[in-house]
C-alpha cells in the first residue's frame, strides 16, 4: 500500500479496517528491529519473538499511527515509536503472566513465555524488550533530537512509576482479596492499562506537531479510551470463553482482583461502558481535525469480543 493510500485510510476507513491494514506494517517493522531467532543468545531471542509475534491487534501502535495521521504526520515518522509502544506492551504481558504476578499459562491462544521457555528467560525477554523500546526511539533519525527526548520521557512516565504501568501493577496486586473504592479502581485501571494507551495517543500527536490545546484534547480522549478498554476487558473476563479471549477467563474473579464487575456487577458495568464511550467520543469535539477514525476506534473498543 502506498503512502497516499495509508493517509487516505486514516480518514476514510473504520477502526477494524485500519487495524487490519496496519498490523502487517507494524509486524514488518518489528521483525526488522528485533534480534533474529538465530542471533545469540538464541533462547532469549526466540522467547522475545515468541511473545511479540504471538498475535494481537497491535492496538497501541495502531492508535499512535491513527492519532499521528489525524494531525498530519507521515507514517515513516510514526512507525518506530509505534513499535516501541508494542515492545513495552509485550514486555508487560510477559511479566504480568509470571508465577509471581498473575501466574497465567495462556496468552493469545498459546503458552505464555515462561511456560514455553522458562521463568528466567521470560524475565530477561521482558527486560530486553523494555530497553530495546527506548533504544528504538532514541535512534530514530526521522525525528529531531528534541522530539525523541520528549517521546522517551513520555513513554518512561507511562510505563513506570509513580503513576504509570508499573505502579498500576503494584496497586493491582495490593488490591487483591480486599475491597476497593471506585476511585481506587479507576486509578488502578488508569495506571496499569490506561497510561500506556494515553502515551500512544500523545506520542502520535507530539510527533505530528500538535499544539497544546490539541494535545490536551487528545489526552482527554485517550484517558477515557484507556478506561473504556480496561472496563471492557474486565467484562470479557466474566462473559467470554478461552477461545474468544486467547487467554484464561475467570482469573480475575478467582484471584479476587479489583474489577468493575466485581465492584458493580455485570449489568452496571455494561451501562458504565456505554457512559465512558460517550465521554470518550465527546472529547473529540475539541479537535478541529477529521476525527472519524478516532471515534471508530472508541466504537471498536466498546464492541470488542476479545
Amino acid at each position: 500500500m502506498s503512502e497516499a493510500s495509508y493517509k487516505s485510510s486514516a480518514t476514510q476507513t473504520g477502526a477494524r479496517e485500519f487495524f487490519a491494514a496496519y498490523r502487517p506494517v507494524i509486524d514488518a517493522e518489528l521483525d526488522r528491529i528485533l534480534p533474529k531467532e538465530d542471533q545469540e543468545p538464541i533462547r532469549l531471542h526466540r522467547a522475545i519473538r515468541w511473545s511479540v509475534f504471538a498475535g494481537g491487534k497491535r492496538f497501541r501502535p495502531a492508535l499512535l499511527l491513527a492519532v499521528g495521521q489525524t494531525f498530519g504526520a507521515e507514517v515513516n515518522n510514526l512507525l518506530r515509536t509505534a513499535c516501541a509502544l508494542e515492545m513495552i506492551h509485550s514486555y508487560s504481558l510477559i511479566h504480568d503472566d509470571l508465577p509471581s504476578m498473575d501466574d497465567d499459562d495462556l496468552r493469545r491462544g498459546r503458552p505464555t513465555c515462561h511456560i514455553k521457555f522458562d521463568e528466567a528467560t521470560a524475565i530477561l525477554a521482558g527486560d530486553g524488550l523494555q530497553t530495546l523500546a527506548f533504544q528504538t526511539i532514541a535512534e530514530d533519525e526521522t525525528l529531531s533530537a528534541e522530539i525523541r527526548m520528549h517521546l522517551v520521557a513520555e513513554l518512561a512516565r507511562a510505563a513506570g512509576t509513580p503513576a504509570g504501568m508499573v505502579a498500576g501493577q503494584a496497586r493491582d496486586l495490593d488490591a487483591e482479596s480486599r475491597d476497593v473504592s471506585s476511585n481506587e479502581l479507576e486509578r488502578i485501571h488508569y495506571e496499569k492499562t490506561g497510561a500506556l494507551i494515553c502515551a500512544a495517543a500523545r506520542c502520535g500527536a507530539m510527533i505530528a506537531g500538535a499544539n497544546e490545546d490539541e494535545i490536551a484534547a487528545i489526552t482527554n480522549y485517550a484517558i477515557n479510551l484507556g478506561l473504556l478498554f480496561q472496563i471492557t476487558d474486565d467484562l470479557l473476563d466474566v462473559t467470554a470463553t478461552a477461545d474468544d479471549l486467547g487467554k484464561t477467563p475467570g482469573k480475575d474473579a478467582r484471584s479476587r482482583k479489583a474489577t468493575f464487575p466485581a465492584l458493580y456487577g455485570v449489568d452496571v458495568t455494561r451501562k458504565t461502558v456505554s457512559a465512558v464511550h460517550r465521554t470518550t467520543c465527546d472529547a473529540l469535539a475539541g479537535i478541529n481535525k477529521p476525527t472519524e477514525l478516532l471515534r471508530s476506534i472508541a466504537d471498536f473498543i466498546m464492541q470488542r469480543e476479545a
